[in-house]
């Protein structure tokens, strides 16, 4: 991936909001009318060819998988597929979802969609796994799948150049000033309407907006950063509870321990003498 490093940052955060959900996952000989022409699917797919031939087009390119490539197709492209002879794919598939706030994953990422798989009995272990996971009905299944198919995911992802998508740069670029804003003014006591203030934005937008993105709402987002930043203060530094408190813009040392306590199970001097590095 090649963000900048205060984008990687808000990238980071959106990604904390990641949901993933499988659809569907099966092993198919495609049959000699599989077709289909300029559809849009409101999901992405992944094939794992593993005998055949075939055409695709995603967007504006046109592509013929071989076995032992994976092909990634990603929602809300147009897209076409169909056969080029008698000798069809015999291929895993699998659609899925993967919401970031209210886009997709992959409506944020520019990503090739074919790669040649090096570690093929793993990815193909992963799509067996999941062909099966999807039919059962159990709460263990559910968990099992979602983890496999995050797993899938990250694979995809470290064998392909990834950039975030031209057209989303500027969107990218505000939320990256929005976290440094805030970041920045940890040790204030600022509100939502200095924040939306400062963006020229109506404090409802702001909410609604920033909820759409970071999945919480801003004060509820600003309480997480304090609390990460008491945790590297308490386990990196000899400074007082006092001094962190001062330093995270906790009205006092019982406003911290209460709220600490609450995110944590842990009152920050038990969490120091815990997890202090030493």
């Amino acid at each position: 991936m090649n963000p900048t490093l205060a984008t990687k940052g808000v990238f980071d955060d959106l990604l904390q909001n990641l949901q993933i959900h499988l659809i569907d996952a099966r092993l198919t000989k495609c049959p000699p009318d599989w077709r289909d022409l300029d559809y849009t699917p409101n999901y992405n797919k992944f094939y794992l060819i593993c005998e055949g031939e075939g055409w695709l087009r995603i967007g504006d390119q046109e592509l013929y998988p071989k076995p032992g490539q994976l092909c990634f197709m990603p929602a809300y492209v147009q897209q076409s597929y169909n056969t080029i002879s008698e000798d069809t794919y015999f291929k895993y598939w699998l659609h899925f979802t993967a919401q970031v706030g209210s886009f997709d994953l992959f409506q944020w990422l520019d990503v090739p969609f074919i790669v040649d798989v090096q570690d093929l009995a793993l990815v193909e272990s992963w799509f067996q796994q999941l062909a099966v996971l999807v039919d059962q009905s159990s709460i263990l299944a559910r968990l099992q799948e979602k983890a496999i198919l995050l797993q899938l995911i990250a694979y995809f992802l470290e064998q392909v150049p990834v950039n975030i998508v031209h057209a989303r740069m500027e969107e990218m670029d505000r939320l990256t000033q929005i976290q440094q804003f805030i970041e920045s003014r940890l040790h204030t006591q600022i509100t939502v309407e200095h924040m939306a203030k400062s963006f020229h934005l109506h404090p409802n937008y702001f909410i609604k907006y920033f909820k759409k993105h970071f999945g919480m709402p801003p004060l509820k987002y600003m309480r997480q950063k304090r609390i990460q930043q008491v945790k590297r203060l308490l386990t990196s530094t000899d400074l007082s509870v006092k001094e962190i408190a001062d330093a995270t813009g906790f009205d006092d040392t019982n406003h911290l321990g209460k709220i600490f306590r609450k995110e944590t199970g842990h009152s920050p001097t038990s969490y120091r003498a815990q997890f202090q590095v030493k």
